[in-house]
């Protein structure tokens, strides 16, 4: 079990506490997405769906000893203050850009020479397919694509699994982490 200083293991022992009213990821998710980026030595990692900041936590505390940062995309600003007073709780605000609003529409402005090594998503489940399109762009070769709750809401996430199994530029697997872990690496 990883563990972190006094004042992190407890936002995030408070906010294990409300996963379901946030939709958080579970905490083995967490430890598996932190070891993924520190093994991959990922340094800019994108993040669609903050909520209160849980993922996001477990994303910028690998990110702190890769040297990297996150930016993180939240549509509900409620949301988006909470995660924010969270990562300053945990001291990983200093390496975390929050954007608000429309996932797809902040995917569509940024700009063409944005590069990603590492991508998190776990929003709308039927824009999945429209994230990977923009997220795809930006993603560097060898890079990450994780997508939650791909088990959980399979039907909803059909369209966007069979276009990554397909698209010879990744290698995807789906892990039996609660609520089903899509890991995709880019090849070409």
């Amino acid at each position: 079990m990883i563990e972190f200083d006094p004042t992190t293991q407890e936002v995030l022992n408070t906010l294990e506490k409300t996963q379901k009213e946030f939709w958080n990821i579970s905490r083995v998710t967490g430890e598996f997405l932190y070891t993924l980026i520190k093994s991959a030595n990922c340094k800019n990692v994108l993040e669609i769906g903050t909520s209160n900041g849980y993922s996001g936590i477990w994303l910028a505390k690998a990110l702190k000893d890769t040297g990297g940062k996150l930016t993180t995309i939240e549509f509900y600003e409620k949301r988006h203050k909470v995660a924010s007073e969270n990562f300053k709780k945990c001291g990983v605000d200093d390496i975390i850009t929050v954007k608000e609003g429309s996932a797809v529409k902040i995917l569509k402005s940024m700009p063409e020479d944005y590069k990603i090594d590492f991508a998190f998503v776990d929003a709308n489940k039927q824009e999945y397919i429209e994230y990977f399109k923009h997220i795809d762009k930006h993603l560097t070769k060898g890079g990450y694509l994780c997508c939650d709750n791909v088990l959980s809401h399979k039907e909803k996430v059909k369209p966007f699994i069979e276009s990554i199994c397909a698209d010879k530029n990744y290698e995807n697997v789906v892990l039996d982490l609660p609520a089903g872990l899509s890991v995709a690496r880019k090849i070409a």
